[in-house]
């Protein structure tokens, strides 16, 4: 954290109390685990550089929780790395080249073979960076929306039952009422002979 930003008085850091900020980290490093960051004192650091920039935005945007502030900071932060990793050039598709990154991360491994590079400033193994690149190339070009026309669905021998109309039950109730005055019949006649 940055040694300049410490509690006052009443106990807020940088305007917001500190239980807020507990939930800003846990948020964060939340997100940093799903990445599969498992190296302890790495992610620490990486948490707390995300908190770093949040608190250096917190005074000036006072309506933005703390939690609001680091996720905005995090996606920031990962994204800028990923432009430079990539060498694509951050744009209004930020969104997009953030999950593409994210997944070029797990399609290469980062997290079993180079977790210590993840946000690192460059240069990187040249392994990492063409692992990476291939990875984001394979991740796919952006998603387009398409549009699809409904088709009915096929039930198959269900809807040949629908169709043939009220006679197939007339039939059964038919069949199923002879039964049962045959089965009367057998009794009376069982009863009457003995």
């Amino acid at each position: 954290m940055n040694p300049e930003i410490l509690p006052d008085q009443t106990g807020q850091l940088a305007g917001r109390p500190l239980e807020e900020w507990n939930d800003a980290y846990a948020k964060v490093e939340s997100y940093f685990n799903a990445l599969r960051i498992r190296n302890r004192p790495l992610l620490g650091q990486m948490v707390l550089r995300v908190l770093d920039r949040a608190q250096k935005r917190a005074p000036l945007e006072p309506a933005r929780t703390a939690t609001q502030l680091a996720a905005e900071e995090m996606d920031h932060i990962v994204t800028e790395w990923f432009a430079e990793v990539l060498q694509v050039p951050p744009t209004n598709a930020d969104q997009m080249l953030s999950t593409r990154g994210r997944l070029a991360l797990l399609l290469a491994d980062m997290p079993g073979k180079w977790q210590d590079q993840f946000l690192r400033p460059g240069p990187w193994p040249e392994e990492f960076t063409e692992a990476m690149r291939e990875t984001f190339l394979r991740a796919g070009p952006d998603f387009q929306l398409s549009k699809m026309a409904p088709r009915p669905l096929d039930l198959g021998p269900l809807t040949t039952l629908g169709n043939l109309g009220r006679m197939p039950y007339f039939r059964m109730i038919s069949a199923w009422g002879l039964f049962a005055l045959l089965l009367i019949l057998l009794f009376r006649l069982h009863l009457t002979h003995h």
